[in-house]
């Protein structure tokens, strides 16, 4: 191994950290069979490809082909060298993992990535300590109070300040060696012609932004001074930071949201930071932007519902009506939380208190009760004409439900409300479903023929009968060490495609030096991506665990038949070439005749 960390510490740390929970901590997982399924995390998908084995500890994705152990996940999916990854499994499951081991580590970002990284990372540390300990950040620090943040607070979220000065930052960073003018790319700092920088968030509190991993990838700043505008100010968009992919207090909140299959929404740092005050810790938030369906479709990797907690004002529900349409067609529950008109969550806090603001939460309706009142106010009930807009527009989102008795309850509101017929309203109703369900069926057959082109265009890959045999008997090698060592006394490297003779020369070396059967400790010898994602889909290949000799026999020999007819076929070309060098025209088409012959026995 290229790592100093021993083999044999990985292999405990990789045992203490059993695969479904980890995975599990990243997207939700349902048991079926003897396997675990979901919706990969690598690539967009409907239905569910991406399965886990606990038996073998590995996973794999039918759909994009990636697959490997518990370690290769929190590589990809972390985007981590291999030895982060071992400490970020090391710092899960409570193993010591002491600092000489992992000081050889490779970079899991490009190095210019990696400089803007860690200078976000020193700029952090210099407005959380001017924040807390200097005379520069008294004003802040009294500001943060004010809005009622607890030291806790102060210090879990790592708050900061940003000073009045002009080159306060950039002196600071130059004089670690960055290169400002790098920095001023990444949006740390600004520039006015190119040669000269200066501080970009002077004079405001600073909220870091942490990117999915933990790492700090931008700064939220808001003046405390009211002549400065604007008074929030956010880092602009780079390779590292995208506010449409990124939420507040993700990289905190996902292990809470995960186990409570729930995330609260919110639209500002400072009402996550409440939320975390008040005890509701599986909070996120945007940043000055609305929710994006790739936000939605984050979260619908995590949770089944979102509680939408968004500002009591005219703008705040509009948003809240918009986000629930997002989160609905990412295939979630919304339910929206109904903070009182011109009040925001964070003012709901400081004037309610922690134990008003839980039930604030734990009391959100769903979102068709919210919609069926948000639209009420487009309309003048009073006047006929409104009253008919109103049901119409009513009925179209009632029949979107699919409980009947759900629906049956809104129907019943709207009978006693406007005194209509019941049997009209379900005649109402039905219409819509109806033609809600022909738009389906005529959507899933679309997509139904798009999979079908993309089937024809990308068939499934066929195995020859050798080939087959091959997988087959590699499957249970790698699950089976009697089986291996007796093809290696009767084949031993022999295979036929040349992938496979390198997994099984790695197989005999694995088991020579006395390893048990495992699959997910065999992966952590293997440094090829190939190879391993190769033995990761032979592990998975369903096998009979009542193997006998008899199917032994019929595997080797498949394989050596082909071997042979390979080496045939070899020579029968050697000869015709030779033939037709000496114009032995006869001889040539004698030969010929053969290798026709020949492949089409193969064919067979």
């Amino acid at each position: 191994m290229v790592n100093r960390i021993p083999q044999e510490k990985i292999d405990e740390i990789t045992q203490n950290n059993n695969i479904v929970d980890v995975i599990s901590d990243y997207i939700k997982l349902t048991k079926k069979g003897r396997n675990y399924f979901g919706l990969c995390p690598f690539h967009g998908e409907d239905t569910p490809s991406f399965s886990v084995s606990p038996e073998k500890q590995i996973f794999h994705c039918f759909g994009c082909g990636k697959g490997g152990n518990v370690t290769s996940f929190v590589m990809e999916i972390e985007n981590l060298s291999f030895v982060e990854a071992i400490k970020h499994l090391a710092d899960k499951s409570g193993d010591s993992l002491p600092d000489e081991w992992i000081r050889q580590q490779g970079p899991s970002y490009s190095s210019e990535e990696q400089n803007i990284l860690d200078a976000y990372e020193w700029s952090n540390k210099l407005f959380h300590h001017v924040l807390k300990h200097t005379k520069d950040g008294k004003d802040a620090l009294n500001y943060v109070k004010n809005r009622g943040f607890s030291k806790d607070a102060i210090e879990e979220f790592q708050l900061g300040y940003s000073p009045y000065k002009d080159q306060f930052l950039s002196a600071f960073l130059k004089g670690k060696g960055f290169e400002l003018e790098n920095l001023a790319q990444y949006g740390l700092l600004n520039s006015r012609d190119g040669n000269s920088f200066f501080d970009r968030f002077q004079g405001r509190v600073i909220f870091p932004i942490h990117n999915h991993q933990g790492k700090v990838v931008g700064f939220g700043g808001r003046s405390i001074q009211d002549h400065l505008e604007p008074k929030y100010l956010n880092s602009p968009e780079s390779k590292l930071f995208h506010k449409g992919k990124i939420l507040y207090n993700f990289h905190r909140a996902r292990k809470y949201f995960q186990k409570l299959n729930q995330v609260v929404l919110f639209e500002g740092y400072a009402d996550v930071i409440k939320a975390y005050q008040a005890g509701v810790h599986h909070a996120v938030a945007t940043m000055g932007t609305s929710l994006s369906e790739t936000h939605a479709k984050i979260l619908s990797h995590y949770v089944d519902e979102v509680i939408i907690c968004y500002d009591g004002d005219a703008p705040g529900r509009e948003a809240s009506f918009k986000t629930a349409k997002i989160i609905k067609n990412a295939g979630m529950n919304a339910r929206v939380a109904n903070v009182p008109n011109e009040m925001d969550p964070d003012d709901f806090f400081e004037k309610h208190g922690p134990e008003a603001f839980q039930n604030l939460i734990q009391s959100a309706e769903n979102d068709v009760s919210f919609s069926l009142q948000y639209i009420k106010k487009n309309y003048n009930l009073n006047i006929d004409h409104d009253r008919v807009q109103y049901v119409e527009k009513a009925l179209d989102i009632i029949a979107t439900v699919n409980q009947a008795v759900e629906r049956d309850f809104y129907l019943n509101d709207l009978e006693e409300m406007f005194k209509l017929d019941r049997s009209t309203l379900l005649q109402e109703i039905e219409n819509r479903r109806r033609i809600m369900q022909r738009t389906k069926d005529h959507d899933n057959h679309v997509n139904n023929k798009s999979i079908e082109h993309n089937k024809w265009k990308k068939p499934q890959k066929l195995y020859s009968a050798y080939q087959n045999a091959e997988r087959h008997l590699i499957s249970h090698m790698l699950q089976n060490e009697y089986v291996a060592d007796k093809v290696q006394q009767r084949l031993g490297s022999s295979f036929n495609l040349e992938d496979h003779q390198v997994l099984v020369t790695y197989l005999y070396a694995y088991y020579e030096e006395g390893n048990e059967p495992s699959v997910s400790q065999f992966l952590e010898r293997l440094n090829d991506d190939h190879i391993k994602q190769l033995a990761t889909e032979l592990a998975l290949i369903p096998i009979n665990e009542s193997f006998s000799d008899q199917e032994l026999d019929d595997y080797i020999r498949a394989i050596k038949r082909e071997s042979e007819s390979s080496q045939e076929l070899r020579t029968l070309k050697q000869m015709l070439i030779q033939a037709e060098k000496e114009n032995d025209h006869q001889s040539a088409a004698r030969i010929g005749m053969k290798l026709i012959e020949l492949k089409k026995k193969n064919m067979t």
